[in-house]
């Protein structure tokens, strides 16, 4: 790590100031020269959009950047800078990071996950997307969902199984799928909300080049964990530095102070200000978190802010519906269309929609069961539940 981190920053970010205008090029140029910079992910590997550094370094580039007048990359290139790109600078081959780091972060490149299956949500390991060797090639054939904007992606990071007679652990295998390759079909999932964010995806004898494979054959288990340690971490809100009273409980202030006809008595009082008082302390969790996080991949404690953030986020939009009385169930349009956004946060006046957005976010990312045992098991070193399938071949393992 260099002596002073924040000088080299600085001298990059007028390096990069002194070769483009951000307001005189396109994104996609500006952020191409920034990964080149090692400004892109200031935490990983010098050559590959980092300088080796702590994450905390990122928002001082981030915040000159947008006082400079740089445009904001929009929901396409979320999975892609916050799980696609931590999980292959870690595992992928250096062909593979030179191939697919600098697309991503520039844009080039959408990604999406592809992981849970019908049969396979909350126990990942059990999945039956089958990849079969053919050569230089994989075969893949099976369907995944829940896959978040896959409709605007051209990149998926896809676990299938290519050992069956291998414990369901040890069987999987990670692939950079091309979306646009033939045999992979997207069809949307319309959510209680109206909108189909999610999708379902199917893959039919899909060809999928070995060199796109993303760590050994038959680690597939251990590279996911980098892709969810660092969703749970995004998810949270882990990352990042929020503003006091931001997010879901914002709104929920608006409400109050700004919509008519609000319940306004002792106990709803009382309820705001327990809610206020439980969002200001997982932004201080995240925020303590944040600065302590060194360069690397987050740990298990991400199932922390990932918890918290669903569990909080589902009741502030539940009192934000009762605060609204018989105004909160109309003016929302439950017509059917596509959705072009993540939907974790609304913006203000959307708590009829985020209301029922927000049952996702317990189950996304991992359910809040699964968010407790990992917490339980690899935070407090508690005994961890009984696992029968463990050391059984897959074929083996009886499945719904």
């Amino acid at each position: 790590m260099p002596d002073d981190p924040a000088q080299l920053v600085k001298e990059r970010l007028t390096q990069l100031l002194d070769d483009v205008d951000p307001k005189a090029v396109s994104l996609q140029e500006l952020r191409g020269r920034q990964y080149d910079l090692g400004l892109a992910w200031v935490h990983f590997p010098e050559g590959w959009g980092g300088l080796g550094i702590a994450p905390t370094h990122q928002k001082e580039v981030d915040a000159a950047l947008h006082e400079a007048g740089a445009g904001n990359p929009d929901a396409t290139y979320f999975f892609g800078l916050t799980m696609a790109g931590p999980t292959v600078v870690t595992h992928g081959d250096e062909a593979l990071k030179t191939r697919l780091l600098r697309r991503m972060f520039t844009g080039e490149d959408s990604w999406c996950q592809l992981f849970s299956e019908p049969g396979a949500g909350s126990d990942l390991a059990g999945l039956a997307c089958r990849a079969v060797r053919d050569g230089d090639e994989w075969v893949v054939t099976g369907q995944k969902v829940w896959n978040t904007l896959a409709h605007l992606s051209n990149r998926g990071m896809l676990v299938a199984r290519t050992d069956p007679d291998a414990p369901k652990h040890k069987g999987l295998t990670y692939f950079a799928l091309d979306m646009t390759a033939p045999g992979v079909e997207v069809r949307p999932l319309r959510q209680i909300t109206g909108e189909a964010e999610f999708n379902e995806v199917y893959l039919t004898e899909v060809r999928v080049p070995d060199a796109d494979r993303i760590g050994d054959v038959g680690e597939g288990w251990r590279v996911a964990m980098t892709t969810l340690s660092n969703e749970r971490t995004t998810i949270g809100g882990g990352g990042g530095t929020p503003q006091r009273g931001s997010g879901a409980i914002a709104e929920a202030v608006r409400i109050w102070n700004d919509e008519p006809n609000v319940r306004k008595d002792a106990a709803a009082r009382d309820h705001l200000m327990d809610l206020w008082i439980r969002a200001e302390a997982l932004r201080l969790t995240n925020v303590r978190a944040s600065q302590n996080r060194k360069a690397g991949n987050p740990g298990p404690e991400g199932s922390i802010a990932k918890l918290m953030f669903a569990e909080i986020n589902k009741d502030v939009y539940e009192f934000c519906i009762d605060l609204l009385g018989p105004a909160g169930l109309v003016d929302y349009d439950f017509e059917m269309r596509r959705s072009e956004n993540l939907g974790l946060i609304g913006a203000p006046g959307t708590s009829r929609k985020m209301f029922l957005r927000a049952r996702a976010n317990s189950i996304e990312g991992g359910t809040s069961e699964i968010q407790r045992n990992i917490i339980g098991e690899r935070v407090l070193g508690l005994p961890g539940e009984p696992r029968n399938d463990k050391d059984v071949a897959w074929k083996d393992v009886p499945r719904s």
